[in-house]
Order: C-alpha cells, then sequence, then structure tokens
C-alpha cells in the first residue's frame, strides 16, 4: 500500500452580509434578471468590518479540525490560497496558525486566483506523500469584495467573499484519498483577466478587470481538457465519476463544461447561485457544501477543477 494524502474533514465560512441582486442593482445600473441570465448568481457575501481573508480561513478551518476530530497542534502543513492576503507579507497562512495556537508548522501562502485552492491542494498532496507532514489544513479564503470597481456591472455582481479548508491525512491505503492532481498556465493572457495595481508596479492594490466573453471561451475549453487529462492519469473514465465540484465562477461555464464531457447536470455541485464567485475559496466552499447535506459520500469519486487569471487552470481525481 502507498502513502496518500486522505480528506478527513472538511469546512467552510462566509460573512454574515449576504447581498442580494435586487439589493446590488439600488447602486449598479444592474437587475436581479440581468444577473441571473448571464450568471445563474442571486446573491453573494460581502465581508465587514473586521472580517478578512485570514478571519475566515481560521474559522473554516476550524470546522475542518472539528469534521475531522483532530486538534490544531497535530497540524504540520498548513497551505492557504489567496490573491487578497491581509498583508503584502508574512502570508496569511501565518496568521492563521497564530489564531489555532499553532507555534510551530509549515505555512505558506499559494497564490493563483481562482485556480488557487488546486494549487495549494497539490503542493499539499505532495508534501504529504512525501512525509514532511502527517496531517495538512490545505485552505482557499477571500475578501475579493475589497479588489472590485463598483462602478462596474459586468465584474463586480460576479464575486463575493468566503473561505473553505479540508484536512488532509497521511495514511497507508489503496481505497481513499488523491489519486492525481494536474496544474496548468499561461500567462500569454494576462490582459484578460487581471487586477490593475500592485506593490512593485502602481504602490497600490488595483482594481479587477476582465473580458468575460474571452474568460468564458477559453475556460470551457481549459476545463474540459483538464478534466480528461486528471481522469486519463488516475485511471478513470468521466462515467466513472460520482461528483464533479468545479470553481463556482459561472453557471453558464458550469453547464457547457459538463455538456463537452457528457456529464448530468445533476452530477455538478453547483453553490454559484448563493454564494457568487469567491475565488480560491470556490471549490473548497462547495465542496464542503456538498459533504455536509449529505450528497458527497466516503468512497465518492470526486473530480476538482478550477480556472483563473494568468490564466491557470487545474484540476484533482480523489475518492473521498
Amino acid at each position: 500500500m502507498s502513502r496518500r494524502s486522505v480528506i478527513i474533514g472538511t469546512g467552510s465560512a462566509l460573512p454574515p452580509r449576504r447581498v442580494t441582486n435586487a439589493e446590488l442593482a439600488e447602486r449598479v445600473d444592474t437587475s436581479h434578471d440581468w444577473i441571473v441570465e448571464r450568471t445563474g448568481i442571486h446573491a453573494r457575501h460581502i465581508a465587514g468590518d473586521g472580517e478578512t481573508t485570514a478571519t475566515l480561513a481560521t474559522d473554516a478551518a476550524r470546522k475542518a479540525l472539528d469534521a475531522a476530530g483532530i486538534t490544531a497542534d497535530q497540524i504540520g502543513l498548513i497551505v492557504l490560497a489567496t490573491a487578497t492576503p491581509d498583508q503584502t507579507f508574512p502570508a496569511s497562512a501565518t496568521r492563521v496558525q497564530t489564531a489555532l495556537g499553532i507555534n510551530d508548522c509549515i505555512a505558506f501562502d499559494v497564490a493563483a486566483v481562482c485556480t488557487g485552492f488546486l494549487y495549494a491542494l497539490s503542493v499539499a498532496d505532495n508534501m504529504v506523500k512525501g512525509g514532511m507532514a502527517d496531517y495538512a489544513l490545505v485552505i482557499g479564503s477571500e475578501t475579493f469584495s475589497r479588489l472590485l470597481d463598483w462602478e462596474d456591472r459586468t465584474t463586480c455582481v460576479l464575486f463575493g467573499d468566503g473561505a473553505g479548508a479540508l484536512v488532509l491525512q497521511a495514511q497507508n491505503t489503496e481505497d481513499r484519498g488523491i489519486l492525481a492532481t494536474r496544474l496548468h498556465a499561461d500567462g500569454r493572457h494576462n490582459d484578460l483577466l487581471y487586477v490593475d495595481g500592485g506593490v512593485s508596479t502602481t504602490g497600490t492594490v488595483g482594481k479587477l478587470r476582465m473580458k468575460g466573453k474571452e474568460v468564458f471561451r477559453h475556460a470551457v475549453v481549459n476545463l474540459a481538457d483538464v478534466l480528461n487529462e486528471v481522469l486519463e492519469v488516475a485511471g478513470h473514465t468521466p462515467d466513472e465519476v460520482d461528483w464533479v465540484v468545479p470553481h463556482q465562477a459561472n453557471k453558464r461555464i458550469l453547464d457547457a463544461t459538463a455538456r463537452k464531457l457528457g456529464l448530468a447536470p445533476e452530477r455538478v455541485i453547483v453553490t454559484v447561485d448563493q454564494h457568487a464567485n469567491t475565488s480560491a475559496a470556490s471549490v473548497p466552499l462547495a465542496l464542503d457544501t456538498a459533504v455536509r447535506d449529505g450528497r458527497i459520500k466516503q468512497g465518492d469519486l470526486i473530480v476538482l477543477e478550477a480556472m483563473g487569471g494568468g490564466f491557470t487552470w487545474g484540476a484533482a481525481v480523489a475518492r473521498f
């Protein structure tokens, strides 16, 4: 038997403030019907005073630890995926580490925007398999609302804040665990989805900019390709998959990707309608939702996938 990273607990956190499309339409030139028709989004959560990427990440991590039935001091590795860290440095993962009362473990951030959680999961999986830690926290957390241009109705309606986390445990098993991960990036498409600022260029945080039609076209092709790729590496076919847990960017992207793969829509976990696009947090948020409502059960074959700015994209196959 081989040493594998097994998912033993999930958790998520959302800011209490829930903003509906109708509320958003009071401040932006848009409407509920316009947003739903183009994105499938009905509401999103927005972080308030005192709520940060690290505080949301910590809440999600605590819930994942509770679900796993372990204590924080057993964690040897924290990998936090985010494009909206609390500070330029140190890593927000170290703030989570301190909040959990862990005095010494490996802790760092990963930046791959909406694909960040898949990148973080792949890194953590390989570190656990390599013996660097027996238990790992993998977290995606974002306060994307602080990057939005609230005058741009084509982008500000798409995003929300939140966090999701999972606990990996090293187990000698052939029955469960992360079976394969595949990651990609193509920086030639920087100008299709980016933030127009940064420490080294403008000295400002900047605002999110996106060319939606071009991103949509690349997303459907890249996501279908990487799903087929990772399933082939894992030795499985799409018809064997119990659940696809995709990045929650846009309901139309989810539907188009499912059609391209020949997957039944009811096998795709959808939370974008209630959470909007939470970037690196969206995959673990959707995973935790489906675990807690009983859809995803131990033994299920699941596929996680995402694409984000960069472009970056990736997928993972796991036996839950």
